[in-house]
């Protein structure tokens, strides 16, 4: 009898032990090992050096061009978007007077990743895209260099009675990307779309391995997120599996944030209908997804340097600054 009790024990911690193996065998296959071996970490929030790129510092992140052109009053305040702070603050660098940028506290920050350093007299301001864009309506900036705006934010300007004049001065590639372990080199323009619209789901309907899609977006109002909006064309953007944390991501930036400025060597941009976006397939017109970026100013500003600076960097000078940078002359 005893000996029956204990033979039935045994089987019960047997049965118990048997169904927590394949309990986590299952969670092992399902979660832990496609998170040991995927390609999700792909879009992590980078920020950037603002103290790479400061003026008047010797800095070399930025761009020094020699300039004909020396401004010394009525100095347009620059402002822009994180992707584009080379160019601005290598144009203050090039023209502005020594002195003209200035901090709270009289130094520069370590930790003035969105701005908050720069005093209220700074003729260089860093507020990104979307606080950018109320920025140049609400009258704070002269001149922002940005991507084109979103539909709210031309709706902004429309409600605040405000005319924005947009003059295109470089080019960029729009650009894809994905981790740098996911074996996908190449899509076509219209397989980006599907994916983000939600038709494809799993990169081995797109040539690649096994693994849930997850497709990543960014801030509502920002420069790459307009631009995506405006790549989608006539398709949206739809939802995403909840397992798509346990798949593969793919990203979205321009060419030269992605791979200048926050210079991620984890992933890998991919090229579209077979063309990689270089600065030479941007020049010739040969990669598909170009955007132009824009020095944006009020219509009604009547600071009469305005215009100057904006015939600058149309100059050869300017677009000389423009290349340095790391971008494409607006005339290449």
């Amino acid at each position: 009898m005893k000996r029956r009790v204990l033979t039935r024990q045994l089987l019960m911690l047997a049965l118990v032990i048997a169904v927590f193996a394949a309990f986590n065998a299952s969670m092992y296959a399902l979660l832990t090992g496609r998170l040991a071996n995927n390609f999700s970490d792909t879009s992590q929030a980078k920020m950037v050096d603002v103290g790479a790129y400061l003026p008047h510092t010797g800095s070399p992140g930025l761009a020094h061009v020699a300039s004909s052109l020396k401004l010394e009053d009525d100095l347009p305040v620059l402002d822009g978007a994180a992707a584009l702070l080379p160019v601005y603050a290598a144009v203050v660098d090039a023209v502005y007077p020594a002195g003209s940028v200035t901090y709270e506290g009289g130094e520069f920050s370590d930790d003035n990743f969105y701005g908050e350093n720069f005093a209220d007299d700074s003729k260089m301001q860093y507020n990104n895209t979307v606080r950018g864009y109320q920025a140049i309506v609400d009258g704070g900036t002269d001149i922002l260099f940005c991507a084109a705006p979103s539909a709210e934010q031309r709706a902004y300007a429309e409600a605040a009675g405000v005319e924005l004049v947009y003059v295109p001065v470089g080019r960029e590639a729009f650009v894809f990307f994905v981790n740098e372990h996911n074996p996908v080199e190449d899509l076509t323009v219209e397989q980006v779309r599907a994916i983000y619209a939600g038709e494809y789901t799993n990169w081995a309907q797109v040539g690649g391995a096994s693994r849930v899609i997850n497709p990543v977006t960014r801030l509502a109002g920002s420069g790459s997120q307009s631009a995506m909006d405006a790549f989608m064309g006539e398709k949206h953007i739809g939802g995403k599996s909840p397992f798509a944390i346990t798949g593969g991501a793919i990203g979205f930036s321009f060419r030269y944030y992605l791979d200048g400025i926050v210079g991620n060597s984890g992933v890998k941009m991919l090229s579209l209908n077979g063309v990689y976006p270089s600065a030479e397939n941007i020049r010739s017109g040969a990669y598909p997804v170009i955007a132009e970026f824009y020095a944006i100013y009020r219509a009604d500003n009547p600071n009469p340097n305005i215009p100057v600076l904006i015939d600058w960097l149309l100059s050869l000078e300017g677009q000389q600054l423009i290349e340095a940078s790391g971008y494409v002359s607006i005339g290449a």
